[in-house]
């Protein structure tokens, strides 16, 4: 799952995969801004099968919040 994630951040994001860790900041250390997040939102929920409520984005601040979340979403 985290391969995934990061894959997907990749593509919304300047930063190679290999400096992806679960503590990562989306905005700090990924250099993404709010739109880029929302785009990764929705390929997350593709790939994922989930659905995200907006209001649960803005409590994800790392990788490591939304690995925690998808794994919510799918028990």
């Amino acid at each position: 799952m985290f391969d995934e994630i990061k894959k997907i951040l990749c593509e919304y994001s300047e930063t190679d995969p290999e400096e992806i860790t679960e503590n990562s900041r989306f905005i700090d250390d990924l250099g993404m801004n709010s739109y880029n997040i929302m785009c990764a939102v929705g390929d997350l929920e593709d790939t994922f099968d989930i659905e995200v409520n907006e209001s649960d984005v803005a409590n994800m601040r790392t990788v490591g919040d939304v690995v925690e979340y998808i794994k919510s979403k799918q028990n």
